[in-house]
This record gives structure tokens, sequence and C-alpha cells, in this order.
């Protein structure tokens, strides 16, 4: 196992259960892909998928009903294709017993700025088969531009708009070569130090980690895994203090309860020793008679 390898088969449990909910009403679109609206998030679950590979492991269901598998590459490869394939097969047969009927795949790749438009064939025609890959290249996106938003967004209000945030989450991807990527990940967590929205911070973490896996080296991920692990080790403890809180108020209250009904019981002792009435001590205190008479009997 290499070392990206290694770095990949030991984040992949903190990554892939990342809550996937903030991808619904966006579209990957936003990267140069022509697909529809997503409208629902499932996680794929596909044995194909090899244990220490680490890639958008969802489904996503799109506006006009179609199911998108998403992927991404650094490098253009025909034998690429026949993975894809396998997705497709294991997603088909996924849904074909989960709904009892065939539904539209579309496959996605994503392809970082490493390969450029004219470098791939999106086409493989085999005659019984065919696959159409929807492509999408990040070469074309504006690396200082995406950098420049999400610091002024996080300056003004401490937290990102969605657009921001997926853009934010393969701004590294947008640069050629592994150094240059490897900076812009250390950027990108420099940066997450001024969020103020810890989810917000924690889903862009985990999907760096997830675009990045290629290329990203061991130091770079162990912050990246330090730093969701402190926010959630960060989350616990404040959570655990406001439940400390919540306790303690319940407490008082029940105490301030205890209390009042003393003091009342004790106002009523006193009436009844003057020789009132049971109703009018009742009337007057607002227990009821059989209370009143209660007290009296002691």
């Amino acid at each position: 196992m290499g070392k990206n390898d290694e770095i990949t088969y030991q984040n992949k449990d903190v990554t892939m259960k990342a809550a996937t909910d903030f991808f619904k009403g966006q579209s990957f679109s936003i990267y140069g892909a022509d697909v529809p609206e997503i409208v629902d998030v499932k996680p794929t679950n596909l044995p194909v998928i090899e244990a220490n590979e680490l890639r958008l492991d969802n489904l996503f269901l799109l506006k006009d009903g179609s199911y998108a598998i998403v992927d991404y590459e650094s490098d253009y490869k025909e034998l690429n294709k026949q993975k894809y394939l396998g997705y497709i097969s294991q997603v088909v047969k996924k849904l074909y017993n989960l709904h009892g009927k065939y539904f539209r795949i579309r496959m996605v790749v994503i392809y970082t700025a490493d390969v450029r438009p004219g470098m791939t064939e999106p086409i493989l025609d085999l005659g019984a088969v065919r696959l159409e890959i929807t492509e999408a290249f990040l070469i074309g996106m504006d690396s200082d531009l995406i950098y420049r938003e999400a610091e002024r967004e996080l300056m003004d209000n401490g937290v990102l708009s969605e657009e921001s945030m997926l853009k934010l989450i393969i701004y590294p991807l947008t640069f050629k070569g592994d150094k240059p990527k490897q900076r812009a990940i250390g950027r990108v967590i420099d940066l997450l130090d001024r969020f103020e929205d810890e989810e917000q911070k924690i889903f862009v973490a985990k999907y760096v980690l997830v675009f990045t896996d290629k290329v990203i080296d061991k130091s770079n991920a162990e912050r990246i895994r330090r730093m969701i692990m402190l926010t959630k080790v960060e989350q616990i403890i404040e959570d655990e203090k406001k439940e400390a809180v919540n306790k303690a108020v319940k407490i008082a209250d029940r105490e301030a309860r205890k209390k009042a009904k003393a003091d009342k019981e004790e106002i009523v002792i006193k009436l009844l020793k003057t020789g009132d009435s049971a109703e009018k001590i009742a009337d007057c205190t607002g227990l009821s008679i059989k209370e009143v008479e209660a007290l009296a009997s002691r």
C-alpha cells in the first residue's frame, strides 16, 4: 500500500460518514457538469469499491428522476471506463431490487485541472452496451477568485454561502500538478480556523479529504483529521455543558416548587389555627378543600 493509499484507508471511515444533506438542492453544474439539481442523496455502498479507495460514495437522485454516480480523476485512463461500468451495474441492481424497475443512470466524472477538454473520450460504445460520461473540467475555474470569495465571506460573516462551499471543497483540484495542489490544501486548512459554523467547518474538512485523497500528503491529511476530531470533541463538550445547565435549571426549579409548596402549607396551617373554614382557606390559597382538610388532620 502506497503513501496516499494508506492515508485514504485511514480516513475513509471519518469522511464517508459525512452528512450529505448539504448537497440537496445543489447541482454539479457549478463544476461544469450538465446535470439537473440534486433532490436526494443516498449512500451507494458499492461492493465493487476497493477498501482503500476514497470517493464520493453517494448516489444522487436528480430533479429529472435520474440518478448520478460521481467520481473524479486527476488523469484520463481508458481503463477507468471498466470501473465506471462496474459502478453502474451495481447501482442498477441495487435500485431494481429496491424499486422493481430500471432508472436512467448518469456517470459524472470531474477532472482536475491536469486534464483538459479534448484529452478524454467520454463515450464507450460496445454495441450491446453504450457508456456516455458526463464530464466536468475544473481547469476552467478561477482558483484565485474561489479563495478570495471564501476568504471575504468568512471575514464578513464567519460562514460561507452554499456555492462558495461547493467551490472551496474542490479548490485544490483547480491547480495543475501535485505541489500546487498541496499548497492549496494547506491554504484551505488554514482557512478552516476562521469558520464560525462548526457544521460547515466539518463538511469542508471532510470533503476536501475526499476530493484530494489522490494527492494529499500525510501531514496535511493528519491536520484535517485532527481538526475534525477536535471539532467533534468541542461539540461534545459544549453539548455536555448545555445538558449540565439544563439539569441544574430543572433541579433549581424543582427545589423552588418544593419550597413554594412548603411555604403555602405553612400558611394554611396558620390559617387553620385561627379557625377559618376549609372552604375559605382553599379560596384564598388556591388549594383544594381536600388538600386543606388533609393538612388540618396532621
